[in-house]
């Protein structure tokens, strides 16, 4: 008994560890917070191209409710090799863009942060009407954020003003905004990793019990 309780505290200990990463425990961005980070974003420009996007940016913060969300990328890589922010050499674009998620993905994920969803184009444009131009895309990507402050510290990251170069010289266009899912098929890290170690529990307390009944 006391081997399957220990069994079972170290799963629950495992899965509020996970809990403390993977969810936003601090609440919504307060006000003093939102004029630091936008402080810092417009001093570094770090992540964007245009400082009009600040204020959009400013907004997005303001309207922290301190839940996760997703942002959608979509993305046109070079059709044709571009040269590498660092050595210089001509490099196909999805080579060079290495370099970004090189960097980026070990940051996203220490802060609870993950790619949902990646999907590359396979056809043509279908449905689609009221645009004078459409980009030939290449792929989309879907990104859980843990929260706002979490894309906001990211995106102000001094580390990530070199790994940059590497995203503008890989794709010529892209377009990206946050979004809540309204149907998500895919199932939460929650349920998934929470099964996962109920299951590992229960195994790990059958193989005790047989170990027990063999002695």
């Amino acid at each position: 008994m006391m081997a399957s309780f220990w069994v079972w505290g170290a799963a629950l200990l495992g899965y509020a560890i996970f809990l403390g990463w993977y969810d936003n425990w601090r609440g919504p961005l307060s006000p003093a917070e939102i004029e630091s980070l936008m402080a810092r974003m417009i001093a570094s420009n770090v992540g964007y191209g245009d400082q009009n996007e600040m204020p959009v940016m400013r907004r997005f913060l303001q309207e922290d409710d301190g839940r996760e969300f997703f942002m959608l990328n979509v993305i046109r890589l070079s059709d044709t090799e571009v040269a590498d922010p660092v050595t210089g050499e001509m490099r196909p674009a999805r080579e060079v863009m290495a370099g970004y998620t090189r960097m980026f993905m070990p940051a996203l994920f220490a802060r609870g942060g993950h790619p949902a969803l990646a999907a590359r184009r396979i056809g043509g444009m279908v449905d689609t009407w009221g645009l004078k131009e459409v980009p030939d895309w290449s792929m989309m990507g879907y990104v859980r954020y843990r929260s706002r402050r979490d894309v906001a510290q990211l995106v102000c990251n001094p580390r990530f003003r070199g790994a940059h170069a590497f995203k503008f010289a890989a794709m010529p266009q892209t377009f990206n905004f946050p979004t809540r899912p309204m149907i998500m098929t895919l199932a939460s890290p929650r349920i998934w990793v929470g099964l996962s170690m109920a299951l590992a529990a229960a195994v790990s307390q059958i193989a005790l019990l047989l170990a027990a009944i063999a002695n």
